[in-house]
C-alpha cells in the first residue's frame, strides 16, 4: 500500500464520499481517512448521515408515519384495522439493517473505484502530510492534494448534559428502546421535530421547548405558520420562548427547569432529547503551526471554490460556510474534484433545496417572502392549496399548499416554499427552475401528468399571474 496519493480526503461523510469517488473517477490516486464506526466498534463509511443522521432518521419516520396512519387514518379508506401495536426493537433493527446496507454499498464503490480507505482520525501535517492514528492505521500520507470533509457534531449545552441514558442527543434518539410516555425535546428545529414526530406518532406525549419566540424563522413565515398549526393539531407541544436553565436525572425520570415570559417552569419527562443543533468537526483537525484558519465558531474559512489558505488543501461540506446539508456537501465534493483536474466547476447556493421530514413535509428554495420585504425586492406570489389537488385527495393527504414568489417586473422565480405530502421530491422541479433563470411563465408552461401531486406546482405557476384554473379565490 503507497503512502503517497494525488488525494487524501479525511472524512467519509456524503462530502468526503463522494469527493473520494469523483476524483478517482478523474484519475486521481485518492485514499479517504475516516474514524466512523458502527455499534459494534466496525469502521463505517458515510459519516453520520449515513450512520446516524439522515437516512436511520428517515427510516423511522416511515415506519412511525405508517404506523400513525393505521391508527388515525386507514379508516377514512375503508379499511378496518384493531389491535395495531408497534415493535421498537423490530423498527430500529429495520433501520439498522437500512445503514448497514447503504454503508456497505460505499465500501463497494470505494473498492470498485480502487479507493484506498483507511480508518481512523485523520489529522493534516505540513506540506500537505495526513497523520491517521488512533484506529486500525497508523501512517502518515504525502498528499499532492487534501480535501478537509471532518462534518460536523452534536451541539451539547451544559444545562442538559447528555448521558445516553436518560438525556439523549440526535444519535441515541434513534435508539431509544421503547416508546417513552412523556418525551422533551429541546429544540425546534429540524432534527427535533423529526425526532419529535417519530416519537409522538408512535404514542408518546412530547414537549418541545424552543429559545426562540419564533417558529422556524429560516422558513417562510406563511408556511411555518400553517406548519406550527398542523404540528399542534399533531399533539406536539410546541413551547416558544422557553430557555432551559438546569435539568436533574434520577433513576427513571428527568425534571428540566426553564423560564418563559411567565416565569420558571419545570417538566418531568421520561426520556429528553438534545437538538440544537450542530457544530463543525473540526478539532485536531491540523496541526496548528500549518495556518489552516479557523472563524469564531469553528468553521474552515474557504474561498468561493472551498479552497483554504493552503496550497491545494479545500475543505467542503458542514465543516465550512452555508448550509449543513448532505447535498451541498456532496456537491462540493464533486466540484472540487473537477477543479482539481483543471475542469470549471461551481456550486449554485442560492438554489439549495432544504427538506423537513415532518408530516406533513416542508420544504423551501430560494428567497422567502420576509426577505423579499427586507430587501425591498418588488414580487408577485401565487398559491395553491393541496385541497384542491385531486391526487391530494385520493391519497387523503390534502393539508399543505405550494406557495412561488416571482419578480414583479421579470417574472423570474425567487423563491418556492411547500407545506404537504412528498413536497421533498416536488421541490427539485423548482430547484430546477430556479437553476435555469425560469419565470413563473415557464412554469406555468409545463404539462404536468393528471392527477399528480405536481400539478400544484403548475396551478401556483398560475396563479403568480392570477389564473390558477382550479382554484376560486
Amino acid at each position: 500500500m503507497s503512502d503517497s496519493y494525488d488525494v487524501v480526503v479525511i472524512g467519509a461523510g456524503p462530502a468526503g464520499y463522494v469527493a473520494a469517488i469523483r476524483c478517482a473517477q478523474l484519475g486521481l490516486s485518492t485514499a479517504c481517512v475516516d474514524k466512523f464506526q458502527d455499534k459494534q466498534g466496525n469502521p463505517s463509511l458515510g459519516g453520520t448521515c449515513l450512520n446516524v443522521g439522515c437516512i436511520p432518521s428517515k427510516a423511522l419516520l416511515d415506519s412511525s408515519e405508517h404506523f400513525h396512519r393505521i391508527e388515525h387514518q386507514i379508516d377514512a379508506h375503508g379499511i378496518k384495522v384493531k389491535g395495531a401495536s408497534i415493535d421498537v426493537p423490530t423498527m430500529i433493527g429495520r433501520k439498522d439493517k437500512i445503514v448497514s446496507t447503504l454503508t456497505g454499498g460505499i465500501k463497494q464503490l470505494f473498492q470498485a473505484n480502487k479507493i484506498t480507505h483507511l480508518h481512523g482520525h485523520g489529522r493534516l501535517l505540513g506540506d500537505n502530510k495526513v497523520e491517521v492514528s488512533g484506529g486500525t492505521e497508523e501512517r502518515v500520507l504525502k498528499a499532492t492534494h487534501v480535501i478537509l470533509a471532518c462534518g460536523s457534531e452534536p451541539i451539547d449545552i451544559p444545562v442538559a448534559p447528555v448521558d445516553d441514558k436518560l438525556i439523549v442527543n440526535s444519535t441515541g434518539a434513534l435508539d431509544l428502546n421503547k416508546v417513552p410516555k412523556r418525551l422533551g425535546v429541546i429544540g425546534a428545529g429540524v432534527i427535533g421535530l423529526e425526532l419529535g414526530s417519530v416519537w409522538r406518532r408512535l404514542g408518546a406525549e412530547v414537549v418541545v421547548l424552543e429559545a426562540l419566540e419564533s417558529f422556524l424563522p429560516a422558513v417562510d413565515h406563511q408556511i411555518a405558520r400553517e406548519a406550527q398549526r398542523v404540528f399542534q393539531a399533531q399533539g406536539l407541544d410546541i413551547r416558544l420562548g422557553c430557555r432551559v436553565t438546569s435539568s436533574d436525572v434520577s433513576a427513571k425520570k428527568v425534571t428540566v427547569r426553564y423560564s418563559n415570559n411567565e416565569g420558571e417552569q419545570s417538566e418531568e419527562l421520561d426520556r429528553l432529547i438534545v437538538a440544537v443543533g450542530r457544530r463543525p468537526n473540526t478539532a485536531d483537525i491540523a496541526a496548528p503551526d500549518i495556518g489552516l484558519e479557523l472563524d469564531e465558531r469553528g468553521f474552515i474559512q474557504v474561498d468561493d471554490h472551498c479552497r483554504t489558505g493552503i496550497t491545494d488543501v479545500y475543505a467542503i461540506g458542514d465543516a465550512v460556510r452555508g448550509p449543513m446539508l448532505a447535498h451541498k456537501g456532496s456537491e462540493e465534493g464533486v466540484a472540487v474534484a473537477e477543479l482539481i483536474v483543471g475542469q470549471v466547476a461551481h456550486v449554485n447556493y442560492d438554489v439549495i433545496p432544504w427538506v423537513i421530514y415532518t408530516a406533513p413535509e416542508i420544504a423551501w428554495v430560494g428567497k422567502t417572502e420576509q426577505q423579499l420585504k427586507d430587501e425591498g425586492l418588488p414580487y408577485h406570489t401565487g398559491m395553491f392549496p393541496f385541497a384542491a389537488n385531486g391526487r391530494a385527495l385520493a391519497m387523503n393527504e390534502a393539508v399543505g399548499r405550494i406557495k412561488i414568489l416571482a419578480d414583479a417586473h421579470t417574472d423570474q422565480i425567487l423563491g418556492v416554499h411547500l407545506i404537504g405530502p412528498y413536497v421533498s421530491e416536488l421541490i427539485s422541479e423548482a430547484v430546477v427552475a430556479m437553476e435555469f433563470s425560469a419565470s413563473a411563465e415557464d412554469l406555468a408552461r409545463i404539462v404536468h401528468a393528471h392527477p399528480t401531486l405536481s400539478e400544484t406546482m403548475h396551478e401556483a405557476a398560475l396563479a403568480v399571474s392570477k389564473r390558477a384554473l382550479h382554484k376560486t379565490n
